[in-house]
């Protein structure tokens, strides 16, 4: 089961640029815990992102581009992973679909403003923390990460880089602070490993995908699975 999930995650990334651990852990959340789900991503979401990176190239470039949201990001990841063991599995649950249900929003609506570059380093920090906050917690960085990037009117090709780059930087805060939470323990970070395969194969199809797939069309179907996954944890939270 968690191979196809996988599979699926990586395809969607692999299409769209982002979306592997909101589809991973939305996906697995309703079958195993939040915690456990958030763990299962590590790996993939690391190799993915690297690899997607290094696909991307213009590697210093971007790090230059985007390195207020670099630093704070590296930075600010691992102290918020302190909380993460010592949250109530129900508010786990519930954080984690109302952040899947924000991505949602942000795509849907696509209402936001255009950025006045002169404001871009203030931007790059309250993006970064706010992503901090959300990946430290439950490893999906998408809504901050895709308000800050809209608003800068980017094309295609450099919202990949820019989004593989951003994930990248936080993942391995993240991994580092749940193994030293046990968060991370060797049969899950077998596990993982394991996981990696599958993500990797799904993210060559989605970029095979990505010429022949109407975009507008795979961001509906998109959107409407990410909400009914949002939906369902923030019933499970409740009911």
């Amino acid at each position: 089961m968690a191979s196809i999930v996988f599979l699926a995650a990586g395809t969607v990334k692999g299409i769209v640029g982002i979306g592997l651990p909101a589809m991973a852990v939305g996906v697995m959340s309703q079958f195993v815990d939040a915690r456990t789900s958030i763990a299962l991503v590590m790996f993939p979401m690391i190799t993915s992102n690297a690899w997607q990176v290094f696909r991307g190239g213009r590697i210093a470039l971007t790090m230059k581009t985007y390195k207020w949201f670099v630093v704070v990001l590296a930075v600010g990841v691992w102290p918020v992973t302190a909380f993460a063991a010592a949250v109530n599995e129900s508010i786990m649950q519930g954080a984690l679909g109302i952040i899947i249900l924000v991505f949602v929003v942000v795509n849907g609506l696509s209402l936001v403003p255009p950025l006045p570059m002169r404001h871009d380093t203030l931007c790059q920090i309250a993006a970064a923390a706010t992503a901090a906050v959300f990946g430290g917690l439950s490893a999906v960085w998408a809504p901050p990460i895709l308000i800050y990037l809209a608003s800068r009117g980017i094309d295609k090709d450099e919202f990949m880089r820019a989004s593989g780059l951003l994930i990248l930087v936080g993942s391995i805060p993240l991994c580092v602070g749940y193994a030293q939470q046990g968060l991370l323990t060797g049969s899950l970070s077998l596990a993982s490993a394991l996981m990696i395969v599958p993500s990797i194969v799904g993210f060559t199809v989605g970029e095979l995908l990505r010429r022949r797939v109407s975009p507008e069309g795979f961001r509906i179907v998109l959107l409407t699975v990410f909400a009914a996954l949002g939906l369902n944890l923030l019933r499970r939270t409740f009911f």
